[in-house]
């Protein structure tokens, strides 16, 4: 089953400031969410960023925030939403942000830690009945082998483990197009 822009929104987990530079390959991490918010916003898919506990993680980093074409935090209308459980599901607003993206069963996931608010999360969404793709490249942890195991866990609970290239690709579609020629640029 391939991704379909039309049918994806793009969830980025708790890519947040005091977390981010703990985790393995932070700076990679951050560039391939931003590649991914970019594809998103090019083809219409619908972003929504959330934040573990921001008063002791501090905010999303700068670069995802700066993509983001509606900023700030999803009580004023903005992309962001707060939470302190670890998965997002259960966090105020979060499932009304999902709804607000009707027709949309498939959620592209990036961010992290991949073994914890990443699986967590994932966990919910595939057992409210979504089609989850977890970005493998975009997802981190601070160690090797939690990003391992947790992308072992969610892979054997249905999840689809993929790349931010296929992403792209399958959102895509065909080449030739303007949005191929403007998105492909970012891979060379």
């Amino acid at each position: 089953m391939l991704m379909d822009a039309t049918r994806s929104s793009l969830l980025i987990i708790d890519v947040q400031e005091k977390l981010y530079p703990a985790c393995l390959e932070p700076d990679q991490i951050i560039a391939n969410c931003c590649f991914l918010i970019k594809c998103a916003n090019r083809l219409e898919v619908p972003v929504i960023v959330t934040e573990q506990y921001p008063k002791g993680l501090g905010h999303t980093a700068k670069p995802i925030v700066d993509l983001l074409e509606k900023p700030g935090d999803a009580a004023d209308g903005g992309n962001v939403v707060s939470k302190v459980a670890f998965s997002a599901v259960p966090a105020d607003g979060f499932i009304e942000k999902m709804e607000e993206n009707q027709g949309r069963d498939q959620v592209v996931v990036a961010g992290m830690e991949t073994h914890v608010c990443v699986l967590q999360t994932v966990m919910d969404l595939i057992e409210r009945g979504r089609e989850v793709y977890v970005v493998s490249d975009a997802v981190t942890s601070r160690s090797q082998h939690d990003k391992i195991f947790g992308l072992e866990r969610m892979r054997d609970a249905g999840a689809k483990i993929v790349t931010r290239e296929s992403v792209m690709f399958e959102w895509l579609r065909v080449a030739g197009t303007p949005e191929f020629k403007e998105l492909s640029a970012l891979i060379k």
